[in-house]
């Protein structure tokens, strides 16, 4: 399998680098805020991670792969240099596969409301990515157009405008920026946490969300194992998307993590 290239911003001209990996239907864009507010005590590199964003297309959804060319961008970005790296949910594990497989390049690690283990939830994204792919977009003249046919299937408004970001004009009409017909396929892959004989002793932090039960107490045991030096907060009314649903804190905790000596 050809390896894919990554499209990556960097936020901020100096200090500590921080790279970002978001999560399923996500882009890397969606760390701006959050990059924003960690400068200029830290730089942030915000990437797409493959069939997502302006990233490349690939045939299967592969964490080993993607944590192998995250590594490679790291290191092309940052030569000589260990980062901090987080991930939410999807983009979580790629960063935990990234940091057991490539150690040398972690300094420190954040995971958010992901663990090591299978993920529960995944009827709630067969059906938002069933429901993407249901859209016609040979009907869609706008975006609005979009959002109004997707209302029935998706009532959650601010769901449907985080799914909508995927949604970009193309040959006078519109197609859709994620490769949805592999993440559906693949679903249970992403879903899944890969087998690995391996331990990162950096220091790791996971963040979960107050009301999400995506990291539960019979994770503990596999998240130490992996991450001997593991400590995890929980931040007060967030779901799964904590960094979008509590900025400020989420900032807060980041800056009190990768800045400790």
């Amino acid at each position: 399998m050809t390896e894919p290239t990554l499209y990556t911003r960097l936020i901020g001209d100096a200090g500590t680098p921080v790279v970002f990996l978001h999560g399923l239907f996500g882009q890397g864009r969606n760390f701006t805020q959050i990059a924003k507010g960690l400068e200029p005590e830290f730089r942030s590199l915000l990437v797409d991670l493959p069939d997502h964003g302006r990233s490349s297309w690939t045939e299967r959804v592969d964490y080993v792969t993607m944590a192998d060319t995250v590594a490679e961008t790291i290191g092309e970005v940052f030569p000589d240099r260990r980062v901090h790296l987080v991930g939410h949910s999807m983009g979580g594990k790629v960063a935990m596969m990234t940091a057991l497989r490539h150690p040398d390049l972690i300094d420190r690690l954040v995971i958010v409301d992901i663990a090591p283990a299978v993920s529960e939830g995944a009827d709630e994204f067969e059906h938002l990515l069933g429901s993407l792919a249901a859209l016609d977009l040979d009907s869609v003249e706008r975006r609005s157009d979009a959002d109004t046919a997707l209302a029935g299937r998706i009532g959650d408004e601010r769901v449907r405008g985080f799914l909508l970001q995927n949604l970009r004009p193309h040959d006078g009409g519109f197609a859709w920026q994620a490769n949805l017909s592999v993440l559906r396929r693949d679903l249970d892959r992403i879903g899944d946490f890969p087998e690995i004989d391996a331990v990162f002793e950096g220091p790791t932090l996971w963040v979960a969300g107050e009301k999400s039960d995506y990291i539960r107490p019979e994770h503990a045991d596999r998240m130490r194992e992996l991450f001997p030096r593991t400590t995890q907060v929980t931040v007060k009314d967030a779901g799964h998307w904590v960094h979008s649903e509590q900025p400020e804190s989420f900032i807060a905790i980041l800056r009190a993590f990768l800045g400790n000596d």
